[in-house]
């Protein structure tokens, strides 16, 4: 199978190789040049490309669901000191100021309408820019590309600051950069998750930092390509020069292919790592006090619940159906009662 041969033969009668150095298998290996002009040249098989399962564990939160996100761990930082300043204030009696969650009772119960197969646009958004906020704000260097600086390849034709590639952009100027975006593209709020996925996964990919210099078109970068993978009608390169009035088509063009070049064309996203994504997501709004709007819990909301339940669950049960008849084995004819067969 594949590049084993198998011989018969006993192994006293079959000519004994000389052993070879591990540099020499390589270079046999990686040669395209055959002796045989009936085989074709030697291609690498897909398994001999893939990560070993505990590097990519390690190194790929964005290909793994069991990895942890990188964003989630930046911002335990900032998230240990917000709680150390609040243990401070509460030993020194100072008011936090007014009380922002609300809480269920037995009276009243308060739920939001973001799901992981629906989530809330804004919250998302605002989420998504926390997370590059602190993805900049604790990085570990300023590693990067000439196609993602934004002094070489500016979005506008207004000057770049000379300090462009030091000061830090605040959240509200992430916020309103991808906010634009979206509104302007007509994107949804799971094309935003997507997008955080293929940032993270080229930052990993790559060994890149998104840093003051780069952030812009990095983002931008991320968008399009989730915008064309996640949604069915895609926005096109050149709709994004109307959003961005002196950007070029043949620039867009460009950081796409280096973009997916150095996503080694991995687009696919589990929907593991998507759910794992979504949740950490609230996670981080949950540290930060971005709370989901939360709305008490009436007989409407509670109805329309339960018809979305009640769907997921027969979806499922008409989908485990399908796979039932498409395949069945032993195990599962146990139990089945059989009709005794008439015979006339």
């Amino acid at each position: 199978m594949g590049n084993t041969v198998s011989c018969c033969v006993s192994p006293e009668s079959s000519p004994k190789l000389p052993s070879r150095q591990p540099a020499e298998r390589l270079e046999e290996f990686t040669s395209t040049e055959v002796s045989d002009d009936n085989t074709g040249p030697y291609l690498q098989h897909i398994s001999d490309r893939e990560v070993p399962d505990e590097l990519a564990l390690e190194f790929n939160p964005s290909d793994h669901a069991r990895a942890s996100t990188i964003f989630l761990s930046k911002s335990q930082t900032d998230v240990c000191d917000k709680r150390k300043s609040n243990h401070i204030n509460h030993i020194n009696r100072v008011s936090p100021g007014p009380l922002l969650k609300k809480y269920s009772s037995c009276s009243t119960i308060f739920i939001d309408d973001s799901t992981v197969s629906q989530p809330n646009l804004k919250s998302t958004i605002k989420c998504v820019t926390l997370a590059i906020y602190y993805h900049i704000k604790n990085r570990d260097s300023d590693r990067s590309l000439d196609i993602f600086d934004e002094k070489l390849h500016p979005l506008s034709k207004e000057p770049v600051p000379d300090d462009y590639a030091y000061v830090d952009p605040e959240h509200k100027l992430i916020y309103r950069f991808v906010r634009t975006l979206f509104s302007a593209a007509q994107l949804t709020a799971e094309c935003a998750i997507v997008t955080l996925v293929y940032l993270e996964r080229l930052l990993t990919y790559a060994e890149l930092d998104i840093c003051p210099a780069n952030w812009k078109r990095i983002v931008l970068g991320a968008i399009l390509l989730a915008s064309k993978v996640w949604d069915d009608q895609a926005v096109w390169n050149v709709d994004y020069c109307q959003i961005l009035k002196d950007i070029t088509v043949e620039d867009m063009n460009e950081m796409e292919r280096q973009f997916l070049e150095l996503l080694q064309f991995n687009i696919n996203v589990p929907a593991s790592v998507y759910a794992k994504y979504y949740f950490d997501l609230r996670q981080l709004a949950d540290d930060n006090n971005l709370n989901f709007p939360l709305e008490p819990l009436n007989n409407q909301r509670a109805q329309k619940l339960e018809a979305i339940s009640r769907l997921c669950e027969d979806k499922y049960k008409d989908l485990s159906k399908a796979a039932l008849r498409r395949s069945i084995s032993v195990d599962n004819l146990i139990g089945v009662r059989h009709s005794n067969a008439v015979l006339s």
